[in-house]
Parts: structure tokens; sequence; C-alpha cells
């Protein structure tokens, strides 16, 4: 995740405005993140369940047959 984002991160502060390029950055390493809890399946159902709507969350991965 730090490394992609670091690498997105030059990438884009020579295009675009550092500051802008930190925020993209920034929101890729969250999105990678998040890809690699559900993929890795970190958490279990129970405790996907428990976390702030977390029953829509366990539905929509169910029905992508995700978990």
């Amino acid at each position: 995740m730090g490394i992609c984002s670091y690498f997105i991160y030059l990438i884009l502060s020579s295009i675009i405005a550092v500051k802008l390029a930190t925020i993209v950055a920034i929101i890729f390493a969250i999105v990678i993140y998040v890809l690699a809890v559900i993929v890795l399946k970190v958490f279990s159902k129970e405790e996907m369940i428990m976390m702030p709507k977390g029953n829509k969350i366990c539905k929509i991965l169910e029905k992508y047959k995700i978990y």
C-alpha cells in the first residue's frame, strides 16, 4: 500500500500540483487497504456485522460471493 501510494505520488507530482498529488495518493492508499482487507478476509462475518453499516456491507459481499 505504501509503495503504491508513493509511486502514484511521484508520478502525479510531476504532472499536477503537489498538494493534489498527495490527496490522490492518500485516496489510492485507502482503496488499496480496503481491497486488501476484503481479499485477505481479515475480518470474520461476525466482526463485519459489528461495524457501522456492517449488515449492509455483508449483504453486498455475499451478493458478489466474496464472503
